[in-house]
């Protein structure tokens, strides 16, 4: 494994989750803002690693297992701090079902790979679009500024909700013929 500038800043946000949660416990008025800003830092370092990896020719086999599994870990830290902390069954239901369709679609890629197929679930522009909302919610809704913010957070969390099912549905559709394939 080389050390490359996008390593670094994969474990920099491996690194930053235990921040994160020490951070949004802390009994501060400011540690909501803090706590956020450390989950923004670390959505940041994900896009800036995936940047600089494919411009400097930095794409490396341990950075493509590493870089998902932080940000897996940390959006999941996420979800289960915004579900303990808001103790409501609006927020429990997509959490969950977050988390669960990232076990399922990994276990899903993990297979097809297994079975040279790994191209066929790929990441889609909706899975990238999913992405993008279910990370504005989890910062809105660490943050929590005002009910206004919180309300906002609530719509972008159940629009990340809707197109995680969305994108499960695209993804075992196109896995589809190699799960029912009986060949046992």
């Amino acid at each position: 494994m080389r050390l490359t500038i996008p390593n670094i800043l994969t474990f920099i946000r491996l690194a930053l989750i235990p921040v994160f949660v020490v951070v949004f416990y802390l009994p501060y008025e400011w540690s909501a803002f803090a706590a956020a800003m450390v989950f923004w830092v670390a959505g940041f370092t994900d896009w800036l690693d995936g940047l600089l990896a494919r411009k400097l020719g930095q794409t490396s086999r341990f950075g493509a297992f590493l870089d998902p599994v932080a940000d897996k870990v940390m959006v999941a830290a996420a979800l289960i701090l915004i579900t303990e902390h808001y103790h409501s069954i609006w927020v429990t239901i997509p959490a969950i079902t977050m988390i669960g369709r990232e076990l399922i679609i990994s276990a899903l890629r993990e297979w097809m790979a297994e079975i040279g197929k790994r191209a066929s679930v790929a990441v889609s522009w909706v899975g990238k679009v999913k992405t993008v909302s279910q990370m504005f919610a989890l910062w809105v809704l660490i943050w929590r500024y005002d009910d206004w913010m919180i309300w906002v957070g609530y719509v972008a969390l159940y629009v990340a909700t809707i197109l995680t099912y969305w994108s499960m549905i695209q993804y075992l559709a196109a896995a589809k013929d190699d799960l029912l394939n009986a060949d046992d």
